[in-house]
C-alpha cells in the first residue's frame, strides 16, 4: 500500500490534528461503554462513576503516550481490556483493594515476561484452536452482564422494551456498517452512542438525570482513592493470571498485525516493548483503581481508510485524552449515555468478536482440516465456560472464597479447559 505518510514522517499540523481527533474518538467509544459498566459496579454513585471514567481517560491517554515514544512506536490505538472485565465481574465477592491488587500483579506479571523472553513460551500455548476458543469465550461469559444493561430492571422502563430499544439500535449499526464507507465505519460506534442516547432520552425523558450533570464541575482533579495497601487474594490473581495471558496474545496480535501492514524496523523488539509497556500500565490501572489497557485490533482498518501510518498522528489524540481526564462534567455528558444504548453497542461489539474468533478456527481448519478432536477443544470450552457464567448466585455463594474467582469464572474455567484438551488430552 501506498502511505501518504510513513510511519516516522510528521504530517503537517493541520493533518496531525485532525488524524489526532478521529483517533481520539474512536479511542473514547470503548472508555465510556467498559468504564461505564465497571465503574457501576465499583459503585452505584453518579460522583465514583464520573471518577472511575477521569482516571480511565488520564490512564489510557498516558499509556498510549509512552507506546508511541518509547514501547511499540506504531501507529496503534489502546484502550480498556473487555478480557479483564471477566475477571473483575468473577471477583465481585473480594474487596475493591483485592481486585486491584490482583491487576497489579497480573500486569507485572506480563512485564515480566516480556522483558525477559519468556512470552515466548508461553506463546506456544496458545495455538490457533485455543485462541479462537478465548476470543469466542469472552462473548458469551459477558453475555449475562450484557443482558443486564440491555433490560436495564432500574430505569422504570419496561424490561422487554429497553431489550427491543438494544436489539434494534445494534442491527441498525450492521446494516450502516454494511453500507458506509471505510472512515466512517471507524465512527460508527461513536455516532451510535450519541444518537441512540438522543433518540432514547427522546422516548423516554424520565430517564434522563439533569441534577447528576449539574454537580460536576467543569474542572476537577481526580489524584486520589488510589490502591495504597495491597490485598492478596489468591483466587482473585489466579483469575486475573488467566486473564492477563489472553490479554497478551491480544496485544500480540494487534502489534504483529500493524508490524505486517508496515513492515517497521526491530519488530520483534516492538512486539517486547509494546507488550513490556502494556504490563506496566495494568500495573498501574490497579494501583489507580480502574481496568487496564491493551492494544486494539482495529488500527489496520484506520490506517487503510485513512491511508496515513504516520504514529505522530496519535500524539494528539493521548494529549487530548490526558487533558479530557481533568474536566468532569464534559465526562459527565459523555458518561450519560443509557445502559440500553450500551447494551446495544455490547451486543455489536461481541457479534465482531464472535465473527473474529470463527475466522481463526475456520481458517485454522482449512490450512490443516478439521477434526473431531478441533472441534471438541473449542466446542467444550465454551460450553462449560456458558454453564458457569449463568449458574445461580446461591450456588457460587456455596464455593469456597478462595475458589470462586477460579471455579466462579466462565472464562477462566473455559480458558484452562482448551488448554488441557489442546496440549494434555488431544497432544500429538
Amino acid at each position: 500500500m501506498q502511505w501518504k505518510y510513513d510511519l516516522d514522517e510528521s504530517p503537517p499540523l493541520a493533518a496531525t490534528i485532525l488524524l489526532g481527533l478521529q483517533w481520539a474518538f474512536i479511542a473514547i467509544s470503548p472508555i465510556i461503554i467498559l468504564g461505564k459498566v465497571v465503574g457501576a459496579l465499583h459503585s452505584g454513585e453518579s460522583a465514583n462513576e464520573i471518577l472511575y471514567l477521569q482516571k480511565l481517560f488520564f490512564l489510557t491517554g498516558a499509556a498510549l503516550f509512552i507506546q508511541l515514544v518509547w514501547g511499540h512506536r506504531l501507529p496503534l490505538i489502546s484502550g480498556p481490556a473487555a478480557v479483564l472485565l471477566v475477571g473483575i465481574i468473577s471477583s465481585q465477592g473480594f474487596e475493591a483493594s483485592a481486585i486491584n491488587s490482583s491487576m497489579m500483579i497480573g500486569g507485572l506479571f506480563i512485564a515480566i515476561l516480556a522483558s525477559t523472553g519468556m512470552f515466548s513460551y508461553f506463546r506456544k500455548l496458545f495455538t490457533a484452536q485455543v485462541i479462537a476458543a478465548v476470543l469466542l469465550l469472552i462473548v458469551f461469559t459477558l453475555a449475562p452482564t450484557i443482558s443486564d444493561l440491555m433490560m436495564d430492571l432500574g430505569s422504570g422502563i419496561h424490561p422487554a422494551t429497553n431489550i427491543a430499544f438494544s436489539i434494534s439500535l445494534a442491527f441498525i449499526m450492521f446494516l450502516l456498517y454494511r453500507r458506509l464507507p471505510g472512515a466512517w465505519k471507524m465512527l460508527l460506534i461513536i455516532c451510535s452512542m450519541v444518537f441512540g442516547s438522543i433518540v432514547y432520552f427522546f422516548l423516554f425523558p424520565e430517564t434522563f438525570n439533569e441534577d447528576a450533570l449539574a454537580r460536576e464541575s467543569w474542572l476537577g482533579f481526580f489524584f486520589r482513592d488510589f490502591t495504597l495497601e495491597p490485598v492478596f487474594e489468591p483466587g482473585a490473581v489466579v483469575s486475573f493470571l488467566i486473564c492477563y495471558l489472553a490479554l497478551t496474545v491480544n496485544d500480540l496480535g494487534s502489534i504483529q498485525s500493524v508490524n505486517e501492514m508496515l513492515s517497521p524496523a526491530h519488530p520483534d523488539r516492538r512486539i517486547n516493548r509494546g507488550i513490556v509497556v502494556t504490563g506496566i500500565a495494568n500495573l498501574m490501572s490497579g494501583f489507580m483503581g480502574v481496568i487496564g489497557p491493551v492494544n486494539y485490533s482495529l488500527s489496520p482498518g484506520v490506517l487503510t481508510s485513512t491511508r496515513c501510518a504516520s504514529r505522530y498522528a496519535l500524539f494528539p489524540a493521548a494529549i487530548f485524552l490526558v487533558l479530557l481526564s481533568s474536566f468532569p462534567r464534559l465526562i459527565a455528558v459523555m458518561g450519560s449515555v443509557p445502559s440500553v444504548v450500551i447494551g446495544g453497542i455490547m451486543v455489536y461489539i461481541m457479534a465482531a468478536q464472535l465473527s473474529a474468533g470463527l475466522q481463526i478456527a475456520i481458517k485454522d481448519c482449512r490450512e490443516s482440516g478439521f477434526s473431531f478432536e478441533k472441534g471438541i477443544v473449542v466446542g467444550l470450552p465454551l460450553l462449560l465456560g456458558n454453564i458457569v457464567a449463568y449458574l445461580p448466585a446461591q450456588v457460587l455463594d456455596s464455593i469456597p472464597t478462595l475458589l470462586s474467582p477460579v471455579l466462579g469464572n466462565g472464562f477462566v474455567v473455559g480458558v484452562v479447559t482448551a488448554l488441557l484438551l489442546e496440549h494434555l488430552v488431544f497432544k500429538k
